[in-house]
């Protein structure tokens, strides 16, 4: 009886006894950080364009293997061309981007020719006309945007025309012209970019922050410039400047562009950062140097969930003002400052 009683006794007395705390990884009781993004490096291209550091860039495309290059004024360049002609945009081959970038023994300048804008009395057409902002072709079509300053404050102006064959000129219809009012009361804000998709001509404002555009829109045109339905854009701080051409799926890459200076803007909280991180240079300085993603639709715009490709900054005293964007084939993208601080032509390699 007494061995029966010690027995129950001691299986009691190991039932009783805490189990030793097991010590769960540490991966699960801590946030593991991500590591900050990778910025990407510019590689500047060393190429003379007619007028040197104040050429000022605006926008680009491709037509063709030719890349277009639109000076915001290019009036400032009809010396030396055809009495007849308003100025000059400027045209740079493919093989001479490739050759430089990738070749073993790269020219030392590239073959940038100019091409006569025929414009007839546009200036005079357009009150406080402040220059080009943006171009897209669409096999001999091409559409310009242009900003103007008026008494009543800002207007967008979207013109279309044609474009030689052999690169000999671009004509431009002043009858094409058509208002595109801007979308807040913000001085220099007027739609800045535009791409062509399918038989739609598609403009966006520059200033689609929440704080100054709750409700941004893209506007849309026809090939003859009639206006078509206005269709939702999101709501991305600070400046959109330009864009690529959609690609097959719809999807196109803009300029998303911020200098510390620029207070008018008023931008909010930085949701993508916040989303996807910011690279070593981001995290340091206030300057924004990034290229967004987004999906075109018929029926609106949206961001994709490619993270941003942020370019690597030199400080907040040297912004560069990218106003300029098109594709290199899937190398990566061709980019133009205007002339803040200068005007720089560099290329950016896809991740």
């Amino acid at each position: 009886m007494k061995r029966v009683t010690w027995m129950f006794a001691l299986i009691f007395l190991v039932g009783c006894r805490r189990a030793p705390a097991t010590e769960l990884p540490k991966a699960t009781t801590e946030k593991t950080a991500l590591p900050p993004p990778t910025e990407v490096a510019i590689q500047i291209l060393p190429y003379a364009l007619p007028g040197g550091a104040e050429a000022e860039i605006s926008g680009m495309a491709w037509y063709g293997d030719t890349l277009i290059l639109l000076p915001q004024y290019p009036q400032r360049y009809a010396e030396n061309l055809p009495q007849s002609s308003d100025g000059a945009l400027f045209a740079l081959p493919k093989e001479d981007l490739l050759s430089f970038l990738f070749s073993e023994q790269p020219p030392d300048a590239a073959n940038i020719s100019l091409i006569p804008l025929i414009a007839p009395n546009l200036s005079g057409q357009i009150a406080g006309f402040e220059g080009f902002e943006a171009i897209a072709f669409s096999a001999q079509h091409v559409f310009l945007t242009i900003e103007a300053k008026q008494s009543s404050g800002m207007m967008g102006y979207l013109i279309s025309g044609t474009i030689a064959d052999d690169l000999s000129q671009i004509s431009l219809d002043s009858t094409s012209l058509v208002q595109i009012p801007p979308q807040a009361k913000l001085s220099n804000m007027t739609d800045e970019a535009l791409f062509i998709a399918g038989n739609r001509v598609v403009t966006l404002y520059e200033a689609n922050g929440a704080a100054v555009n709750p409700k941004p829109v893209a506007h849309q045109f026809d090939f003859l410039s009639q206006p078509l339905e206005t269709i939702p854009f999101p709501n991305v701080e600070y400046r959109i400047t330009d864009v690529t051409p959609p690609d097959g799926q719809g999807q196109f890459w803009a300029i998303n562009y911020f200098y510390p200076g620029d207070s008018k803007l008023k931008p909010g909280d930085d949701l993508l950062a916040a989303r996807f991180g910011e690279g070593a240079t981001h995290a340091r300085y206030t300057t924004v140097e990034r290229l967004l993603e987004f999906q075109y639709r018929k029926d609106g715009i949206t961001l994709t969930d490619t993270p941003p490709l942020q370019l690597e900054l030199i400080d907040d005293q040297h912004s560069r003002n990218w106003e300029a964007i098109a594709p290199l084939d899937d190398l990566g993208f061709i980019l133009a400052t205007d002339k803040f601080p200068e005007t720089i032509l560099a290329f950016v390699a896809k991740r």
